[in-house]
């Protein structure tokens, strides 16, 4: 068995109540990790903490917070502050698919965009990092997409949003690497989500199965728990090397390395 050595560690995973996040808390929770989720409806984030607590006999706070307001990312990592004494693994994770032809995307789509996803990265990475420093280190996974290195036509306001994902990610990396604090960035193709179940007619496997056909070489879209175990082992003791790395979790799927 690899010993990923997360047992204790402090977690805070934004955009936590499903896909992506809940998988990732599941899994961390699942190593012994204490684990924050915030998301915006608190009935369904509720919902989402008890069961991974259930699944995982681990702890797992739940805290409603819109990553956009500045007030809310600060009262997250208060709570979590307060209740287990530090912070040692980010994941900036909320986030939303917008994707449209450049002439139909308005001002406000634009900000709005760029306040959820760069500024809510920005803001929770600039309050945790001097809670990973008093620990002696500590590792952010930003969550970006392979079209933030190569952008498909109409997928505006995502593919730029991203892009500076990317930049952030390698910025701090640089930046923190003499604390000890490595940060990386997973960059998402297809992967099973409620937002591809919302837009299926029919039957939903066929619909994954058609995407897979017309988009993905390795034949399949994934599954939320594969990229758990991609997103663990980065954050992980069995990966102390690697920082300012983006990867790509997509099979195979992006134009670029």
């Amino acid at each position: 068995m690899l010993d990923l050595g997360l047992n204790g560690k402090v977690a805070i995973i934004t955009g936590g109540s499903d896909g992506l996040g809940r998988a990732a808390a599941e899994k961390l929770a699942a190593e012994g990790a204490r684990v924050a989720i915030c998301a915006r409806r608190k009935e369904h984030l509720d919902q989402a903490a008890d069961e991974i607590r259930k699944t995982t006999s681990g702890q797992v706070l739940a805290q409603v917070a819109d990553v956009s307001r500045a007030a809310d990312c600060e009262g997250l990592v208060n709570a979590v502050v307060a209740q287990w004494g530090g912070v040692d693994i980010l994941l900036n994770n909320a986030g939303t698919s917008a994707a449209a032809a450049f002439e139909k995307v308005d001002d406000e789509t634009w900000q709005a965009d760029w306040d959820l996803k760069v500024m809510g990265a920005v803001r929770m990475s600039r309050l945790v990092i001097p809670h990973m420093k008093k620990r002696g280190g500590g590792r952010i996974i930003n969550i970006t997409t392979v079209g933030g290195k190569a952008p498909q036509p109409r997928a505006l306001p995502t593919s730029v949003t991203r892009a500076a994902g990317l930049n952030l990610t390698k910025s701090l990396a640089n930046e923190y690497a003499a604390d000890n604090i490595r940060v990386n960035t997973i960059c998402i193709g297809l992967v099973r989500s409620a937002q591809i179940a919302k837009r299926a007619k029919g039957d939903l496997e066929a619909h994954y199965a058609e995407l897979a056909k017309l988009r993905v070489p390795l034949g399949r879209v994934a599954h939320a728990s594969e990229f758990a175990d991609l997103f663990a082992f980065l954050v992980s003791e069995r990966a102390t090397y690697i920082t300012g790395a983006s990867v790509n979790f997509d099979g195979g799927s992006g134009m670029t390395v």
